[in-house]
């Protein structure tokens, strides 16, 4: 039925121009973004799920400095423990020398003299092997780290080695793994010796030492051996994390990113709506003006 009060075809147009015109911008907008979804409305759940990946993605990249970071303080330890086994090997080598019965008292006096010498070098290093301002081989490293089980460490006393320090390497909080450094100063390294036989100023002291020496150049392999095992697990650590952060990122690249060829498609076909839908208004307009020849 011809009417002029109501123009039902045009107002069908706009309704489908309108909608066109919605899906074109929402082409224009994933295109521009590279994402699948710009807005909640366009896929809640993939929206919870990759906003949750995003999360993990990116405590594990800062797990993976935080492993890199362990792997260097490693690194350190290790070095200043190098040093106090050599420090301990030259030590057995004038001890030797001193529990000869061909060297002099007065010799011994010499000796002992670049042994005490030693002695005081190893706490130096204990001491002054650091890593951001905290020692790492004096029994200080979890007290200083605020990481011990149960109190501080031991300050450069008897105790065997430092409290442990949690390292964590991965995106939740039981993902952790332990330091632990074992204390090299002299205390520590010849506990239960006498202080008043700790020198060669005799054959016998000199004699009773070499064995001392031996324990003490064990402890002190042993502590590397430590440090290597944990060195090691902290490597497997940072390529599990390289690995996870690929993964969860394919993950949530498949979930959010836009294919672009399709969404590419998709604007083609609403541009190609929305100019059939003008030309469509156009008429139904034009199709109005038409009934007023009727009062001709």
């Amino acid at each position: 039925m011809p009417v002029i009060n109501t123009n039902i075809a045009a107002n069908i147009a706009v309704g489908y121009l309108n909608s066109n015109q919605n899906a074109e911008t929402s082409a224009l907008a994933k295109l521009s973004s590279g994402s699948r979804i710009t807005s909640a409305s366009d896929d809640a759940a993939g929206l919870a799920i990759s906003t949750r990946i995003n999360s993990d993605v990116v405590a594990l990249q800062q797990a993976a400095t935080n492993a890199a970071e362990a792997t260097s303080i490693l690194q350190i330890a290790d070095g200043g423990a190098s040093n106090v086994s050599d420090i301990l090997a030259r030590m057995k080598a004038i001890t030797s020398e001193a529990a000869s019965g061909t060297t002099t008292d007065s010799s011994r006096a010499f000796i002992d003299s670049e042994f005490q010498g030693l002695l005081g070098e190893i706490d130096s290093i204990a001491s002054g092997t650091r890593y951001s301002g905290g020692a790492l081989l004096d029994g200080t490293f979890g007290a200083t780290q605020g990481a011990g089980q149960g109190g501080g460490g031991g300050q450069g006393g008897g105790t065997a080695q430092s409290q442990p320090v949690s390292v964590l390497v991965g995106s939740e909080g039981t993902d952790t793994i332990s330091i632990t450094l074992a204390n090299l100063t002299t205390a520590a390294l010849f506990q239960g010796v006498d202080p008043a036989t700790l020198n060669l100023t005799t054959q016998a002291n000199a004699t009773a030492m070499l064995g001392t020496l031996d324990t003490a150049i064990d402890t002190v392999s042993n502590a590397r051996a430590e440090i290597g095992a944990q060195e090691s697990r902290f490597n497997f650590s940072s390529s599990s994390i390289q690995t996870q952060t690929q993964n969860l990122q394919s993950a949530t690249s498949t979930i959010r990113d836009v294919d672009v060829a399709a969404e590419q498609a998709a604007l083609s076909s609403a541009q190609v709506k929305v100019s059939a839908a003008v030309s469509a208004e156009v008429a139904a307009n034009n199709s109005m003006q038409s009934l007023l020849k009727l009062f001709g």
